[in-house]
């Protein structure tokens, strides 16, 4: 006879309860760590995944047999949402097509997508009021293959000098993977090229002060392998990252986590993990609660880019 299937564990998540079905599949099997240990990780930093996600178009990657069985990435909305789960329909000019993804407004959603096998959660750097205006300015401090965590430290303190002179209040977190994330809070008054305009001089302005150690090629051939790359392309339409809090799919389960800029010195991406991150909140809570009081106007960078010359990219929806 068949084993049976571990009964389901029905959740409450504020005003809501969530079925988790298959609670002890394992989706980490170096950790042994099941699909309840994700739930209660995303339970545990609760208004930091919210706040990171809240009204933004987000994208899934989910894992329906857990690591081994391969990630799928999600823009649409997985069927059998509840009534209560809310989208914001976005337009793909490249594929002439439109979707409807999860916009997260309270914690049971992001419950119910872990319940839906999602793993990590993309959002965009907009918002559904207006899904063509930017509100965040993404820095990604992208390090090539053999570009060491000591670089990437030392590109980190050159990014937080430019940013203080320019009167912006950066919000780094580690990618969850080799590299750094430093997000801005902007008026969303800007389109996604003139973000991303902004975002490239900023980036010429870090290469400036450190030829040694950064890269702003476009072509990953043409970029040093020892060198990190400040991935000004990240500020594109659709192009999304990993959001703060946000576990990757990866076999230790690391975790996209907010930082302090007084700690990056002392620390390495590999400290935070599923494990580790839950202590961590408790203790500090999310330290990057106050993003939405510290807006940047963006038109000193456009300037700058004025100044220097600084091409519009390429619009990659071309």
């Amino acid at each position: 006879m068949a084993k049976s299937a571990t009964p389901a564990v029905e959740l409450p998540v504020g005003e809501h309860t969530v079925r988790v079905s298959n609670p002890d599949r394992v989706y980490f099997p170096e950790l042994g760590a099941t699909k309840l240990d994700l739930v209660r990780y995303y339970l545990s930093v609760g208004d930091g995944i919210v706040n990171a996600l809240r009204d933004r178009p987000c994208m899934l990657h989910r894992f329906p047999k857990g690591l081994p069985g391969g990630k799928v990435h999600q823009k649409r909305l997985p069927g059998g949402a509840p009534d209560w789960i809310s989208t914001v329909r976005v337009y793909f000019p490249r594929y002439g097509r439109h979707a409807d993804e999860l916009c997260v407004q309270r914690l049971a959603d992001v419950i119910w997508a872990v319940q839906m096998s999602t793993v990590e959660f993309h959002p965009w750097n907009s918002r559904a009021t207006d899904t063509e205006s930017p509100d965040e300015w993404r820095i990604d401090l992208d390090p090539m293959p053999d570009c060491p965590w000591t670089r990437v430290r030392r590109v980190a303190g050159v990014v937080h000098e430019v940013l203080d002179e320019l009167g912006a209040v950066g919000w780094p977190k580690t990618s969850g993977g080799s590299g750094l994330h430093v997000y801005v809070r902007i008026a969303p008054e800007f389109g996604f090229q003139q973000v991303r305009r902004a975002a490239l001089a900023f980036a010429h302005e870090v290469r400036r002060r450190a030829p040694a150690d950064v890269t702003t090629a476009w072509w990953r051939k043409d970029r040093d392998p020892a060198q990190l790359f400040v991935d000004y392309n990240q500020n594109a339409r659709d192009h999304t990252i990993a959001a703060a809090y946000s576990v990757r799919g990866v076999p230790a389960a690391t975790v996209s986590t907010p930082v302090r800029w007084s700690e990056i010195d002392a620390i390495h991406p590999r400290d935070f993990t599923l494990s580790t991150v839950p202590a961590r909140y408790a203790e500090l809570g999310d330290i990057q609660a106050g993003m939405d009081d510290a807006v940047f106007d963006l038109t000193p960078l456009l300037e700058l880019a004025d100044r220097h010359g600084v091409d519009e990219p390429v619009d990659l929806d071309e």
